[in-house]
């Protein structure tokens, strides 16, 4: 089995076309399933990827030299969580190449993200998933994360607002 590693996305042409490619394929993998509602192709072009570099943090997960899935870091997210004091990572969009990634690919992306959030001094990493996925739901509450509220009327980029799922985990040092 290929070494996963982690670099941080750039700007570029390439990395933000890589991002926009992950996020669809992850799109139509769930609409093939059934998941609706959550994400749709399309939806988020490099324009959305790019800020998320400029504004936050994007990371990439590559083995084997191909790029096997994404997520996006955030240091605060008011839409979801409301002011909050600055002690949690917000993970957001965590993606996995079906087609090139091992099993358990997703849980090292979240085990790095969670590593990140550690380093930058922080306490809790938090996410959110569309209410409704239970699927999605179960695989976090397997990770350690508890569900801690809902959120309804979320805005979406490029669409209409979504009611969530919060979720969060402590971390250990």
């Amino acid at each position: 089995m290929n070494e996963t590693r982690f670099r941080r996305a750039t700007d570029s042409d390439t990395d933000l076309a890589a991002l926009v490619r992950l996020r669809d394929e992850a799109a139509r993998w769930m609409l093939a399933r059934g998941i609706t509602g959550q994400w749709r192709p399309g939806e988020l072009g490099t324009d959305h990827f790019r800020r998320a570099v400029e504004c936050g943090e994007a990371w990439f997960a590559e083995a084997g030299g191909r790029v096997v899935g994404a997520w996006e870091l955030w240091w605060e997210d008011e839409d979801a969580w409301g002011p909050q004091a600055p002690v949690a990572g917000y993970v957001h969009r965590l993606m996995v190449d079906r087609e090139a990634a091992a099993p358990g690919t997703g849980r090292l992306l979240l085990q790095a993200a969670e590593r990140r959030v550690t380093a930058a001094g922080r306490s809790h990493v938090r996410l959110d998933c569309l209410a409704g996925n239970a699927r999605l739901t179960a695989y976090y509450l397997d990770a350690g994360y508890r569900v801690v509220g809902r959120k309804a009327g979320k805005p979406q980029p490029g669409g209409a607002p979504k009611s969530f799922t919060l979720l969060e985990k402590e971390l250990r040092d």
